[in-house]
C-alpha cells in the first residue's frame, strides 16, 4: 500500500498539534501524525500488541471506537501514530488525552497511556519521539502536568524522556462474570 498524505485521511485531531521539533527528528522513511480512521488496516493493534494482550475486535468495532474517541469531547483524545512510509504501516503509537479537573484553577492534567512501538524496530528511538509528540501535545494544551504510569523495568527509558518518579500506581481491575 502506497504512502496515504494526512490531507487524505480523517484524521482525530489537526496534525499542526504534534510539535515541528518531533516532526524534523525523525528519519524521511518514518511519518508521524494523528490516529487516523483506517489505520485498522495499517496494523494500529498489531503494533498494541506489543505492549499488552489485544484481541483484534475487527474493523466495524474499531472504527466505532475511533468515532467514539474522536468526537467524544473535543480537545480530549490525542492518539498518535509512527508510519513506516514505504510499507504505510504503523510501527510505534500512543495517546494522551486530557482530564479537566477543578483543581489547580481549573487546570488540564494530560494522561500518557498505551505507548507501543513495533517489536521490529524497538531501540531506534521511537517511542521517545512519541513521548515527546505527547508530551509537547499536553503543553500545548496548556496542561499543568502530564503525567505516565509505567512498571519499574520502563522507569529509566521514562526518566531518560523528561519524567520522575512520583508515586504509586494502583489498580483495581473488573473481572467479567460468567454468566
Amino acid at each position: 500500500m502506497p504512502f496515504t498524505p494526512n490531507a487524505e485521511l480523517d484524521l482525530a485531531f489537526d496534525a499542526k498539534l504534534i510539535p515541528q521539533s518531533v516532526i524534523d527528528e525523525l528519519p524521511d522513511d518514518l511519518h508521524i501524525r494523528p490516529l487516523s480512521s483506517s489505520d485498522h488496516s495499517r496494523g494500529h493493534i498489531q503494533v498494541l500488541q506489543a505492549l499488552t494482550t489485544v484481541p483484534d475486535p475487527g474493523a466495524q468495532a474499531w472504527s466505532d471506537r475511533f468515532r467514539l474517541i474522536q468526537t467524544a469531547s473535543p480537545q480530549t483524545y490525542y492518539p498518535i501514530v509512527i508510519l513506516d512510509k514505504q510499507k504505510d504501516t504503523i510501527v510505534a503509537t500512543g495517546t494522551v488525552f486530557m482530564e479537566r479537573k477543578f483543581i489547580r484553577n481549573l487546570g488540564d492534567c494530560g494522561h500518557i497511556e498505551d505507548i507501543a512501538v513495533d517489536k521490529n524496530v524497538q531501540g531506534k528511538g521511537l517511542g521517545k519521539r512519541i513521548i515527546q509528540a505527547l508530551t509537547g501535545i499536553s503543553d500545548a494544551s496548556g496542561a499543568y502536568k502530564t503525567i505516565l504510569d509505567c512498571s519499574e523495568d520502563n522507569q529509566p527509558f521514562y526518566v531518560k524522556c523528561g519524567y520522575k518518579y512520583a508515586g504509586v500506581e494502583m489498580a483495581k481491575y473488573n473481572v467479567p462474570s460468567s454468566h
